[in-house]
């Protein structure tokens, strides 16, 4: 019995510890939101997204939308090929892995208006080594991953539901 226990409790702990360090970052927050009021540049650079993180581009969709596009459509404000087409007005997208990846606002001027975020998911780093010497280059991004556009349960929420019911299982 005592060996079930600590299995459960084990289990519990990974559980919790695995899904309660991914971020959601609300894209141009704090003050602002997908819109042609914020640097996205100084906005990507003053964080750091890893795998398990989540951006969510909140805007209206009748004034923006949020195209995912590669490097060069990126560079070039290209609307003519995205990844993907999102217009919901509060659109979650998962970084699932490593690399980079390019929004930009689709209607017509607002890329070439500032309207465009890269952003580069690194690594998680453990605790006893240091990160990474470079970002990811566009080079060696892995394809990106499909966007999700519906919210999901946080993770700290899972983890707690977890212990819940280890703690319920050990009464």
């Amino acid at each position: 019995m005592a060996i079930t226990r600590t299995i459960l409790l084990a289990v519990a702990a990974m559980a919790i510890m695995s899904t309660a360090s991914a971020a959601i970052y609300n894209v141009g927050e704090p003050g602002r939101a997908w819109d042609l009021g914020t640097n996205y540049s100084t906005w990507a650079s003053s964080r750091t997204f890893q795998p398990d993180d989540q951006i969510v581009f909140k805007y209206s969709p009748q004034a923006h939308d949020v195209l995912e596009v590669s490097k060069a459509d990126y560079d070039s404000c290209s609307t003519a090929t995205p990844i993907a087409t999102l217009n919901s007005g509060n659109d979650v997208i998962a970084l699932t892995v490593t690399g980079t990846r390019y929004f930009i606002c689709g209607f017509p001027g607002h890329c070439a208006g500032g309207m465009k975020v890269k952003i580069d998911v690194m690594p998680r780093s453990s605790s006893s080594s240091p990160g990474p010497a470079s970002g990811p280059s566009a080079s060696n991004a892995p394809p990106p991953t499909p966007v999700s556009t519906a919210i999901s349960v946080e993770a700290t929420g899972f983890g707690l539901a977890v212990l819940l019911v280890v703690a319920g299982l050990m009464a």
